[in-house]
Parts: structure tokens; sequence; C-alpha cells
């Protein structure tokens, strides 16, 4: 029976209409779990850091194929276990730009996926947010740490609000407990709008 490892940033729970799309796409396709193949759940729960030793655990259970969700992370830390195994990604950011492939047309080497760029979309964001509420100069941009593109998107963000006129706070949350934390001191700091990054975590 052929095994997939599913390899996810963020708890099967908050993502389970993902992971239920999944298993019904391979019902399509012919395998249906139990039956004749097997799928090896993976996931970091939110602590990106762990995702290398979950990686590294689908390689030893010799995995037929990694599908890596969530975000970029989870497929990076495939990608730093396995030159052999396939890889396959779902994620909202520029793979080229997060050094998954090479090209979109050639990706090379064992790792390919879908990517919806959603990331790109922050600053289209910040946009419709000043056209909506144009008397707003304050703006909070809620990010994840621990996702690797949470700074350069940050500062890209706050570039593109100083051609605006207004300004954007940076709030950084990679537990549940932060993000309320985050949430009063952008309140208290002025902030009247809420942008959130594009981050697995922060989306479930």
């Amino acid at each position: 029976m052929p095994v997939i490892g599913l390899l996810s940033g963020v708890s099967f729970e908050s993502y389970a209409d993902r992971f239920d799309a999944i298993r019904q796409g391979l019902k399509e396709a012919g395998f249906i779990e139990g039956q004749n193949v097997k799928i090896e759940y993976r996931s970091a729960n939110g602590q990106y850091q762990r995702l290398p030793a979950l990686a590294a655990d689908l390689v030893r259970q010799q995995v037929a194929v990694i599908v890596a969700v969530g975000s970029a992370a989870p497929a990076r830390a495939a990608r730093g276990a396995t030159s052999t195994i396939p890889i396959v990604f779902v994620l909202g950011t520029d793979p080229v730009a997060a050094g998954l492939v090479i090209s979109f047309n050639r990706p090379e080497a064992n790792v390919t996926g879908v990517s919806q760029n959603n990331n790109a979309l922050a600053p289209k964001r910040l946009e419709l947010l000043h056209e909506l509420l144009s008397k707003v100069t304050s703006i909070a941009f809620l990010v994840n740490p621990s996702n690797p593109r949470s700074g350069p998107d940050a500062r890209e963000l706050v570039a593109a609000a100083g051609t605006m006129g207004c300004t954007v706070l940076v709030a950084r949350a990679s537990t549940v407990e932060e993000i309320g934390a985050s949430l009063v001191s952008i309140v208290q700091q002025g902030a009247r709008a809420l942008i959130v990054h594009n981050d697995a975590f922060l989306n479930s």
C-alpha cells in the first residue's frame, strides 16, 4: 500500500476543510485512505521550528510522496529532508522567491505544486483599505514572526503605506495568546484598521 506523507505547519483541525479536499481528490483518483493508500499525518501545530524533524520522520517512514500545505515552511522543511521523494506544495506565496523552485516553467528537482501568491496582494489590500477608510491614517499589519516572509512583506507594506500618506504598525503573534495581546497593543497605539498577513497559523 503506498503511503502519502501530509506535512502541515498548522493543526489539521484548523484546516479540516482543506484536508478533506485532499482526501476527496485522492478518492476521485481512485485512492481511498485505509483501503489502497495510507496517509501519515505530521503537524507542527503552529510551531514551525518543529517542521524539519517532522519532515525527517516522514522520510524515515519511506513515504511515496510528501504533500506540504499551509505555507512555504513545510515545503522548505521537506526539501531539506529529501532530494528524491517527490514533494507537492500548496501555498500562498511565490515559490521561486521562497527558494522552492528555480522557475515556474521548470521547477526541476523533486518539488512542484500550486501557488496562489497571496502575499503579493498585501499592498493591494492596503490600497483598498485606504480607499474605503480615507480618514484612517494608521493601519496595523499582524504577522507571525515564525513565518520567514513576515519581515520582507512587512517592509513592503510599510513602504507602500508611505506613498499613500498613512502608516503601518507591525504587530507580531505566534501563539493564540499573543494575538490577543497584539490586538490590544495596536488599538492603544491608534490603529483603526487591520491587515492580517497571509500565514497558515494566523489564517487558522
